[in-house]
């Protein structure tokens, strides 16, 4: 079993920047491939980023392309989203997941953190 835990968001404003990480314990990260997720108030939990578990391969939602990237430490067993140039629509709460395969379909991720709630102030 693996834990996720998720943190630092916070309030920025419009083109600011934040870096969430995820840590996990339980067991090693190097066996799952990661992404990000975030959900908006009254929308579906969106696909951000995943990155393969070497960290060589990383898919990017057309949405944050250009301002995102997703990265992981495997000696520190965390995994980290990089958010530049943030704009108001980027507010949501972010999650963490695990999963065997490259995907950007929730359904595919096993492991899920509780989430970080980011807000962009415009």
């Amino acid at each position: 079993q693996v834990q996720l835990v998720e943190s630092g968001g916070g309030l920025v404003q419009a083109g600011g920047s934040l870096r969430l990480s995820c840590a996990a314990s339980g067991r090693s990260l190097n066996t799952n491939i990661m992404g990000w997720f975030r959900r908006a108030p009254g929308k579906e939990r969106e696909f951000v980023a995943a990155i393969s578990r070497s960290g060589e391969i990383a898919n990017v939602a057309d949405s944050v392309k250009g301002r995102f990237t997703i990265s992981r430490d495997s000696a520190k067993n965390t995994v980290y989203l990089q958010m530049n140039s943030l704009k108001p629509e980027d507010s949501a709460v972010y999650y963490c997941a695990g999963s065997m395969v490259l995907s950007t379909n929730t359904g595919n991720y096993r492991y899920w953190g509780q989430g970080t709630q980011v807000t962009v102030s415009s």
